[in-house]
């Protein structure tokens, strides 16, 4: 390497999560900044990707000189080896070279793969996937991502699209999706979907602690959690609806992939813990070949936030 720090960013829906790695594989600096805060353009949203760059390369003290690389994730449909965004359903990126951009302003390599893809890629090599050779990963977050490692390498397919299947439908009469159809697992279980659910049964009149939190968006994971500890009703149907989903694109996959392990991650994982792990459980056996779900383990992610970020530290080591 031609220095010592790597950036890594996590860029999702609602935030930038930033980190810079030591010499070591150690994060040394985080920092975490509001992404729809930067307004409703792709170049909106660069700022606040370079602003996060900026400030922790000021606040860390690194000398930029040692910076070896940057990565990011993006959450849609990347080409991996030109560093293009295609097409992200919850931000206005279209087409958008993000390499070309980030390398013009920072004048390292820079790096970029979707969001899930590599969140199931750190935690392969660094997290809860260590040890499998075929991983199932469903990241449930802003949206709903997806992510396959098949006999020990991460499967992007054909120009890096494949594993959407946060896009999968499960009802064709469902609600609208960000992407344009109907009834996708994004559209149930992602906080997109859980925030439409509770803001429908708000405007037919019922009551919900995370009425004004859905009003111009989505709810922020930890007020779920305290709104599902004070039994609040519409929440605990949203999550449970959400998790019955879940459920049905686990069992799908899973006669699909025949995988050893399927894992969990993403923003309301991490926050909720296993309630959403155990009432999936309680579902999954419906909806699956009992002789194929027999060798198949389901548990949830071991990095948490920085899943992605460990994530993208892989892609720059080339593991």
């Amino acid at each position: 390497m031609s220095g010592r720090y790597n950036i890594c960013l996590d860029v999702g829906g609602t935030k930038v999560l930033g980190a810079i790695f030591n010499e070591n594989d150690e994060i040394m600096y985080r920092l975490k900044k509001r992404s729809k805060d930067g307004g409703d353009t792709s170049s909106d949203v660069e700022k606040v990707i370079v602003d996060v760059v900026e400030e922790m390369i000021k606040e860390s003290g690194i000398d930029r000189k040692k910076i070896n690389a940057i990565a990011s994730c993006a959450p849609g449909v990347i080409d991996q080896e030109t560093g293009v965004v295609l097409f992200t359903p919850n931000l206005p990126w279209r087409n958008y070279d993000m390499r070309a951009s980030m390398e013009k302003k920072f004048g390292v390599p820079f790096f970029v793969g979707n969001d899930v893809n590599l969140g199931v890629l750190g935690e392969y090599k660094f997290g809860a996937a260590r040890g499998y050779k075929n991983v199932v990963g469903f990241f449930v977050g802003t949206g709903m991502g997806g992510g396959l490692i098949l006999n020990g390498s991460l499967f992007t397919g054909n120009q890096f699209k494949a594993a959407e299947y946060g896009h999968m439908i499960l009802d064709p009469e469902g609600p609208l999706c960000n992407c344009g159809q109907r009834g996708c697992l994004e559209a149930f279980s992602s906080k997109q979907g859980m925030s439409a659910y509770i803001r429908q049964q708000v405007s037919r009149g019922r009551k919900s602690l995370l009425a004004d939190d859905v009003t111009d968006g989505v709810f922020r994971s930890k007020r779920l959690k305290k709104a599902l500890k004070e039994k609040d009703d519409v929440a605990v149907e949203a999550v449970d609806r959400a998790c019955h989903y879940l459920a049905i694109a686990t069992g799908n996959m899973i006669n699909t992939i025949s995988p050893d392990l399927v894992l969990y991650g993403g923003g309301v994982i991490e926050a909720l813990g296993d309630t959403f792990l155990k009432k999936i459980l309680k579902e999954v056996d419906l909806y699956c070949m009992p002789q194929i779900r027999s060798t198949v383990e389901l548990k949830t992610a071991s990095l948490g936030d920085d899943s992605i970020l460990y994530g993208d530290l892989a892609l720059i080591k080339g593991l």
